[in-house]
């Protein structure tokens, strides 16, 4: 009985968050349709059905296929998404850093669309509706009022967690696919022949058929019944596989039932319309009047949660980003106890400043559908070549080569087909895209570069200082700076190669005595929650070489990883007690902490020139305009000091100077021996 309670409530709260973004589809994708017909008076028969028998095979495809029967497969200790598939891949070719690069720009940049379109949509349907002798909303401009709003105050709850209205997600989705499924087959049973519209022919017919005005470029608005599918694959790593399984079939069931009961609705009016406003939408007009507020409504709670589960994605997406180093460090909050709910204050600004932009610039669903979609297929695309790169080693090569084949192909001709979308504003997320993997690049292949081109001088072995700092830390001469040094660098496991700079700030820049020299790495994983440490002593009692490995989706806390190692350290009489004279916590075993941040500046005197200076020139502005370290390592009620130093790339030789004269000396007595 448990079991199948716990089971019952997976599956509810995968409907609350999953389905968010595919399940709203029914409100815009045959909308998008009509519009491709040149209106009402474009439709025919023969064009509606072509239009379902494609949109029904694209689901089957692309979303049954591609990703709840493959893409699923490729879990990395759970999670999904295109990051999570690339850190599985990662090792084989080196390349497949660019299709991860670019899927996840356009992933990310495509979110600026959605909640605009699927909130703006819902909110359209309240057009018209009167409440008395006052109808609630006349123009697309309160429709506008009403949609800025609800997206603000959804932006502005974010930074307090959403768990408190989370719980209800599943249970409101459950009443939406309902909703959806019921009013499908409510119109589908006075025209059941619609049915016809299953057999994939139909769809190929249409392709070539004179009643489609736009010829492939149909497919662009096809395309949107599943643009959710790349979320469906991302969000695994917070239901699980097996939720998924069991719910699909329940989801596709009400989405191609309401699809149907549109077109079912379309050809019994053909001729006979009665629109309510100047935006028509068969999901509105097919609903009885008696529901039909009740349907506006639950419309917009559907698109709000839609939109609460791609802001979350986007959190998701850009922590897992930062883990592997393809985008800048950035601070990581969360608001309850929950380790799936975090908040990145940056990305939740950036996407809302984006979302009301589009809002405002494209301003009805209409026009906002004929620019979504196009950069999700990008993402698609790059999936798809990830993805055959993980089945390499997963099943025989006929099979991989007719997935690369199929998937390939379908997908590329869809981005064609979506290219019609550029001129209509699809050239608003493109933008979006390329800003957003500018900033990739520039990060991952800065750093690449940067660790190309530093000289051998630049790393010393810490071994060959081991002596020098055991010296430094028992010289009475010398006033004690802190009691636990700690320099977050990176130190080699095998060889104790670490930056110069690191020893030059304890020794050289007024020598910092320490009882003991922490020398901290933080390791990142492809294990997405990979959480131990390793301890290198080096022969010694206060010089520490501590390894953190933590998964790509674990917190970077180091103060709270640290204290935990000290104690273990002092209660396996590693390391010596700290016992501290004045303190307000008696007993206390563990001194005080100063942490050492390096912060690198190019230096003029460097020999690299043109874009390679320019691409570590933009990597140093980010670092510095980004996320302050202190923030990203936890710090921010520990005592630290940034201290700069200047990055030395191929270092300039000067030339020596030659000596010419030097003038008026001053004579200086020698004394000799006789």
């Amino acid at each position: 009985m448990k079991v199948k309670r716990k089971i019952f409530w997976g599956a509810l709260i995968t409907l609350g968050i999953v389905y968010g973004d595919i399940g709203t589809s029914p409100l815009y994708v045959m909308k998008a349709l009509i519009m491709d017909a040149g209106g009402l008076n474009g439709l025919t028969e023969d064009y509606i059905i072509g239009c379902l028998s494609l949109v029904f095979w694209t689901l089957m495809l692309m979303t049954t296929i591609k990703y709840v029967l493959i893409a699923l497969r490729a879990d990395n200790h759970g999670e999904g998404g295109i990051f999570a598939l690339y850190a599985l891949v990662r090792n084989k070719k080196k390349w497949l850093i660019l299709p991860a690069l670019l899927g996840g720009a356009a992933l990310l940049a495509d979110g600026t669309l959605t909640p605009a379109v699927t909130v703006t949509s819902a909110i359209e349907g309240l057009k018209g509706i009167s409440i008395g002798s006052q109808p609630w909303i006349n123009t697309q401009l309160e429709v506008n009022l009403v949609t800025f709003v609800i997206l603000l105050v959804l932006f502005l709850i974010q930074r307090f967690g959403t768990s408190f209205i989370g719980k209800a997600f599943g249970p409101l989705m459950l009443l939406w696919f309902s909703f959806l499924a019921i009013f499908g087959i409510v119109n589908l049973i006075h025209e059941p022949l619609v049915l016809r519209a299953l057999l994939p022919h139909y769809g190929l017919m249409l392709l070539f058929s004179p009643a489609n005005k736009v010829g492939i470029f149909i497919l662009g608005s096809v395309f949107l019944a599943t643009t959710g599918a790349e979320a469906l694959y991302s969000d695994m790593g917070h239901v699980g596989k097996r939720s998924i399984y069991l719910t699909w079939p329940f989801v596709c069931g009400a989405l191609v039932l309401n699809y149907f009961g549109q077109g079912a609705y379309l050809i019994k009016n053909l001729g006979n319309f009665k629109t309510t406003g100047d935006i028509f939408n068969p999901f509105y007009e097919m609903l009885p009047s008696s529901v039909y507020l009740f349907g506006v409504l639950i419309s917009t709670i559907a698109a709000i949660i839609a939109s609460q589960a791609l802001i979350t994605g986007s959190f998701t997406l850009v922590e897992e980003a930062v883990g592997l180093k393809l985008l800048p460090k950035m601070k990581v909050e969360h608001p309850s106890l929950s380790r799936g709910q975090i908040y990145i204050r940056t990305i939740n600004w950036s996407l809302c400043i984006c979302t009301l932009l589009v809002l405002a610039y494209f301003r009805t669903s209409e026009r906002m559908e004929a620019a979504y979609g196009l950069a999700i297929t990008i993402t698609m695309l790059m999936t798809t070549i990830l993805l055959s790169q993980y089945l390499k080693d997963k099943v025989n090569i006929v099979f991989n080569g007719i997935f690369l084949a199929v998937f390939l192909s379908v997908e590329l001709i869809f981005l064609i087909s979506s290219l019609t979308k550029f001129t209509h504003g699809g050239y608003v997320t493109l933008l979006i895209t390329l800003l957003i993997l500018l900033i990739m690049v520039i990060w991952y292949f800065g750093n690449k570069l940067r660790d190309y081109l530093s000289d051998e001088e630049e790393w010393v072995s810490l071994s060959d200082y081991k002596d020098v700092l055991q010296e430094l830390s028992n010289d009475d001469r010398i006033p004690l700076y802190i009691s636990n040094l700690v320099m977050l660098t990176k130190v080699d496991k095998r060889t104790y190669k670490v930056k110069r700079e690191t020893l030059y700030s304890i020794l050289d820049k007024s020598p910092k005595k320490a009882k003991v020299y922490w020398f901290v790495t933080v390791n990142t994983t492809s294990d997405p929650y990979t959480n131990y440490y390793t301890v290198d002593m080096m022969g010694t009692r206060n010089i520490v070489n501590l390894q953190l490995y933590l998964g790509f989706k674990m917190d970077h806390r180091v103060n709270l990883y640290l204290r935990q190692v000290v104690e273990d350290l002092i209660e396996n009489d590693i390391i010596d007690e700290q016992p501290q004279k004045y303190t307000t916590m008696p007993g206390r075993k563990i001194g005080d902490f100063r942490f050492i941040i390096i912060q690198e500046l190019l230096s003029p005197n460097t020999r690299v020139r043109g874009w390679q200076h320019l691409l570590i020139s933009a990597r140093i502005f980010i670092q510095n305009h980004s996320t302050n370290p202190i923030q990203w390592f936890g710090l921010e009620f520990s005592e630290v000091k940034v201290e700069k130093v200047p990055l030395l790339l191929k270092k300039r030789r000067i030339p020596a100077m030659e000596q010419r004269m030097i003038l008026n000396p001053k004579d200086v007595k020698r004394s000799t021996k006789e």
